[in-house]
């Protein structure tokens, strides 16, 4: 960055992150140099840092500050991935495949928290890799919540690897149909015989803050099962888009849909079973399996007439 160009805030950053980087803790000689400081401007900055913690000075040298240490450990607890990853873990949990979090890029999503079952250890967990729109479904879902203007950089990219723009097989076809429906789907573009689908978490239009991808084989994803794994899928994108926008966000409805899925692993169809065939004192809430005590409680007839229990002491 030009001189002429750098506040304060940017020559304090830039002694910050220098100090962070460093193999072994620099000197003040060593930190203007890197940060293209005057020496005296690099010092007076650092005075400040130092006093606010956000660097340490051990004789000639400086550290990361105690500041840094406790924003990192903040970070971590409170970052994308850990927030999203009760809801990862139960979405895997509910389809038997395997789940993945990616975000938003230049012109690519990147890959930042993986779920897979053993069941699919064949398949690339593809952890922190940077992924094109042409090949899956997580920067797809990504591309297609954008604002058409700002999809021009990951239409580029695929541009740029020979895969056709125009046409009904085309790249805008499939952005177009992702926008429509809000689900993207790709069969086997990247990886025989893969399939995934995915979708955006949106906390303001025009601006996805992340995707979250289901990922297994060809098979599992077909004509049949879709629609049971899109209601899972949008539950999932859902309540993590709750939790992102805070409390007090109502809760989007997500109708419950029954599909054949004779080829189903055990997971979806224990939630194919919950939404056809309830039995005496449960229904559905959410799209969940739920019982209700007070129902439950009278399931089983009783000889002789007595109190009805209360609901207090029903599990």
């Amino acid at each position: 960055m030009p001189a002429e160009t750098r506040t304060a805030v940017d020559k304090a950053l830039d002694l910050v992150e220098a100090v962070a980087r460093a193999d072994r803790p620099p000197r003040l000689t060593d930190l203007a140099e890197e940060v293209g400081l005057h020496r005296a401007t690099a010092y007076r900055v650092l005075v400040d840092l130092v006093r606010r913690g956000w660097v340490l000075r051990a004789g000639d040298r400086y550290l990361p500050g105690t500041a840094v240490l406790r924003l990192s450990s903040s970070a971590a607890r409170n970052s994308l991935g850990a927030i999203a990853r009760p809801v990862l873990d139960r979405l895997s949990e509910r389809t038997g495949m395997m789940v993945n979090l990616q975000v938003p890029e230049a012109d690519r999503s990147r890959v930042i928290d993986v779920v897979r079952p053993d069941r699919l250890a064949m398949i690339s967990r593809l952890m922190g890799e940077a992924l094109p729109v042409h090949r899956f479904a997580g920067p797809l879902a990504l591309v297609a919540a954008l604002e058409p203007a700002d999809r021009a950089p990951y239409l580029r990219t695929a541009e740029a690897d020979g895969h056709p723009l125009d046409g009904p097989d085309g790249l805008l076809a499939d952005v177009e149909r992702t926008a429509r429906t809000g689900f993207a789907v790709e069969y086997g573009r990247n990886e025989q015989p893969v399939a995934s689908l995915g979708r955006a978490v949106v906390t303001r239009p025009g601006a996805p803050v992340c995707a979250v991808t289901l990922v297994g084989l060809g098979a599992e994803i077909d004509e049949n099962r879709l629609c049971l794994l899109q209601e899972l899928l949008r539950e999932a994108t859902d309540e993590l888009g709750r939790i992102l926008s805070g409390p007090g966000s109502p809760a989007p409805s997500s109708p419950s849909t029954a599909v054949p899925t004779a080829s189903a692993p055990p997971s979806i169809d224990a939630a194919r079973a919950a939404s056809e065939s309830p039995t005496a004192g449960e229904h559905r809430a959410g799209g969940l399996h739920v019982t209700d005590p007070t129902e439950s409680a009278t399931a089983t007839p009783s000889p002789a007439p007595a109190p009805s229990p209360s609901p207090e002491g029903q599990s």
